[in-house]
């Protein structure tokens, strides 16, 4: 992954609820923002696509400004 540059605005994402049983690709959005079990944290840059995954799986997950 990619490091931020210094002025671009992040968000951190955690996941909360497995994604056994979710749609394919609601499981494929939460993997492409890098995240594995539950618990686990990951800090993203806040892109319109990085926003796309978010907003797909966001049942699943806990979204925190950076």
């Amino acid at each position: 992954m990619a490091k931020a540059p210094a002025s671009a605005k992040t968000v951190k994402v955690t996941l909360i609820k497995s994604v056994f049983g979710q749609l394919k690709s609601h499981q494929a959005c939460v993997r492409g923002l890098g995240l594995r079990r539950i618990r686990d944290t990951s800090v993203v840059i806040d892109t319109p696509e990085n926003r796309g995954m978010i907003r797909a799986a966001n049942h699943l997950l806990k979204v925190e400004e950076a």
